[in-house]
C-alpha cells in the first residue's frame, strides 16, 4: 500500500521470458497486485510467470473487498452501471486468470486465448482492477524498460492530490534527444503533436511513453473494452479521457534503452496507423465533449474552417494551374482564394486557442 490506498501494477506481456523475471523481482514492495496479462506468448513467459506464484513475491499484504452498491429510492444509475461492469468482461477477447487463488496471490496471470495487442491487454488488467477497486492502477511494460524507482512519483499525485491519470515523460529528460535512438525520437515527437490536437491535453508530450498510472474513478468513466488494441493504445486513452474530463499530470522520467530483447515497434507500419487513429479520434472529441455533452463554440469554429479549407482546395489548385500556364487569374478567383484561405485558417487558429483554454482546467 501507498499513503493506505491500494496499488497495482498491470505488466502486459508478449514473448518477454528473459525479461518478466526482472519486472517481478524488482517491483516496489509498496505495489499490492502485479496483474500480467500474458498476450498469447509462444515463447516459455507463461511457465516463468507461473514459478513465481510459489515464490516469496507471491505474498500479499492486503486483502482485497469488493464494494456491492445496495439499491435506494434514488440510485437505480449507479444499479445499472453495476450491472454494465459485471456484463463488460464478455466485451473482451477471451482470457481467462490463470491463480488457483486470485484472491489470496500477489501476483495476478490473466492469460489471453489469442493475441490482441499490448493495448488490449493492458485494457484487461485495467479490467481486473476496475472489478477489484484498485485505488490507483500502474502500466509497467513486461520488458523492464521502466525504471521501477519511479513508480512512486508516477503513483503519488492520483492517491495524493486527486489526479485522475499521470504519464511518464522521457522527452525532456537531458540526454533524451541523444540517447534515444533517432528514429524513435522523431516518431514520438511527430505523434505527439498529433495527440495534443486530437487529444486536447496541448501541455502533454512523449504520448507514446507506457508508464502512467490511473485513478478509480478515471476507470470508470470510460468503456475499457473500446480501448485501442495495439501500439495506439497512449494516444486513445489521451483521447478517452480528455472526454470524460479527466485531470491529467507529467512526471519526468528516465529513458531506457538497449534493455533485453529488440523492441517490437515496427514505426513505419505503426506511425500511419496511429495518424489514422488520431485523425478518427479528434472529430469524434469535437461531436462528444463540444456538441453532444457541453456545447462550446470552438465546435462552430472548427468546422467551419474545415468546410472553408475544403472549398479553398480547389482555388489553390486552379491557381497553381494559372500560375503553371502563365495566364492571369480573374479578380475574383483571386478573391475566393485571399477570403477562403485567410478565413479558413483564422478560425482554425482561434479554435485552436479556444480549445486550449478550455483543456487548461484538466492539469492538475
Amino acid at each position: 500500500m501507498l499513503l493506505d490506498k491500494i496499488i497495482a501494477v498491470v505488466v502486459p506481456a508478449f514473448n518477454e521470458e528473459s525479461q518478466i523475471g526482472i519486472v517481478i523481482e524488482t517491483m516496489p514492495s509498496f505495489v499490492d497486485r502485479i496483474v500480467i496479462v500474458n498476450d498469447n506468448s509462444n515463447d516459455s513467459t507463461k511457465e516463468k510467470i507461473l514459478k513465481y506464484l510459489s515464490s516469496e513475491h507471491n505474498k500479499i499484504t492486503s486483502m482485497l473487498s469488493k464494494r456491492e452498491t445496495i439499491k435506494t429510492f434514488h440510485n437505480d444509475a449507479e444499479i445499472m452501471l453495476q450491472e454494465y461492469n459485471e456484463k463488460e468482461l464478455e466485451l473482451f477477447p477471451k482470457s481467462e486468470i490463470v491463480n488457483e487463488n486470485p484472491e489470496t496471490d500477489r501476483i495476478i496471470l490473466i492469460d489471453n486465448c489469442v493475441n490482441i495487442g499490448v493495448g488490449g491487454s493492458i485494457a484487461r488488467g485495467y479490467k481486473w482492477c476496475k472489478d477489484n477497486n484498485i485505488d490507483c492502477t500502474a502500466v509497467m511494460a513486461g520488458d523492464a524498460q521502466m525504471d521501477p524507482d519511479e513508480l512512486k512519483a508516477i503513483c503519488t499525485p492520483v492517491i495524493s492530490d486527486g489526479v485522475d491519470y499521470v504519464k511518464g515523460n522521457r522527452l525532456i529528460h537531458g540526454i533524451a534527444s541523444n540517447y534515444i535512438p533517432k528514429t524513435r525520437f522523431f516518431g514520438n515527437s511527430v505523434l505527439s503533436i498529433l495527440t495534443k490536437i486530437a487529444s486536447g491535453y496541448w501541455r502533454i508530450s512523449d504520448t507514446q511513453t507506457g508508464y502512467t498510472a490511473i485513478s478509480l474513478s478515471a476507470l470508470n468513466s470510460i468503456k475499457l473494452h473500446k480501448i485501442y488494441k495495439r501500439y495506439g493504445m497512449p494516444n486513445d486513452m489521451l483521447v478517452k479521457l480528455n472526454t470524460a474530463y479527466c485531470t491529467i499530470r507529467e512526471i519526468p522520467i528516465k529513458p531506457v534503452y538497449r534493455v533485453g530483447e529488440k523492441s517490437k515497434m515496427k514505426l513505419f507500419k505503426v506511425i500511419p496507423a496511429i495518424t489514422y487513429l488520431l485523425f478518427k479520434s479528434f472529430f469524434k472529441r469535437l461531436w462528444i465533449k463540444y456538441f453532444l455533452k457541453d456545447f462550446h463554440p470552438l465546435f462552430i469554429l472548427y468546422n467551419l474552417s474545415f468546410i472553408l479549407g475544403i472549398a479553398w482546395l480547389r482555388y489553390v489548385v486552379k491557381v497553381t494551374y494559372i500560375l503553371i500556364k502563365g495566364s492571369n487569374a480573374s479578380f475574383e478567383t483571386l478573391l475566393a482564394f485571399v477570403f477562403l484561405g485567410v478565413t479558413s485558417i483564422q478560425f482554425l487558429i482561434f479554435a485552436m486557442w479556444m480549445d486550449i483554454q478550455d483543456n487548461e482546467r484538466l492539469y492538475k
